[in-house]
């Protein structure tokens, strides 16, 4: 009985150690933070990028209408285009987070079994670190953006481990209203989901659960794909108007993680 608690105590003082599991602010899967704490009516708004940024002037636009802060995971490869140093520089002046999110958004495991790395520990930290050299030229350095969002929003207790190792933490988006669906486009089939379905899941979800939305990780995409042609950053405005209607206050990642 006193070996199983010893080992229950050692899990809830390192959260890496445990594949699923919950603590007093912070929820974690494979180790890494999934949502904040539910007790606090606060939404993280967090927004990934890679390829795209088509929607970047309308969701700065939106955050600024409505005097609130978001965090934006970006890849290497994003901070390299010239097409989007502009943008990158309006949202460091405009207060936001600017983080990592893999120097070419590399898969680090598998889909169908997740505790298979499909990359080394020295490949993970070569591209991350990458990455993180692609950010200084907007002068965001290591010690600015302590916070990683992998690639594809996908890794497992390995990914979470390196990061650790190079000084970060790994987040994530909080699962269960597919925001994140809307890099999603017809030519997929099944697998698209349109605009109105993803404002409505999210709303659906938010008055089934008895927590709500509180201390979720809300994730969208700066940009999608142009077979995309129903976007959902436009519907940013409505969303953080009828959630703000609803009592949430909107914070970056660093005023709930300690």
């Amino acid at each position: 009985m006193i070996p199983l608690l010893i080992s229950c105590i050692l899990i809830a003082l390192n959260p890496a150690n445990g594949q699923n599991m919950t603590t007093k602010k912070a929820e974690y899967v494979a180790g890494g933070i999934i949502r904040t704490d539910r007790s606090e009516k606060v939404i993280h708004l967090v927004f990934t990028g890679h390829e795209f940024a088509d929607g970047g002037e309308v969701i700065r636009n939106v955050l600024k209408k409505h005097s609130i802060k978001a965090s934006f995971f970006l890849t290497g490869d994003f901070y390299r285009n010239p097409q989007f140093a502009d943008l990158l520089t309006a949202l460091k002046k405009d207060g936001h987070y600017l983080g990592a999110h893999s120097d070419n958004h590399l898969l680090y495991c598998s889909w169908e079994k997740r505790d298979s790395s499909l990359v080394t520990q020295d490949v993970f930290n070569r591209d991350v670190l990458d990455n993180y050299k692609a950010m200084e030229r907007f002068g965001i350095t290591r010690s600015d953006a302590r916070f990683f969002l992998p690639a594809f929003e996908w890794y497992n207790d390995s990914t979470t481990a390196w990061a650790k190792k190079l000084g970060f933490v790994l987040v994530n988006f909080t699962p269960g209203t597919y925001s994140n669906a809307d890099w999603t486009h017809p030519e997929l089939g099944n697998q698209y989901l349109s605009s109105d379905t993803i404002y409505a899941r999210i709303l659906r979800f938010e008055r089934s659960k008895p927590d709500g939305l509180n201390g979720f990780i809300l994730l969208t995409h700066i940009g999608t794909d142009p077979r995309r042609k129903d976007k959902f950053y436009s519907r940013l405005d409505e969303l953080v108007t009828t959630l703000q209607n609803k009592g949430y206050q909107f914070k970056l990642l660093y005023d709930s993680i300690d």
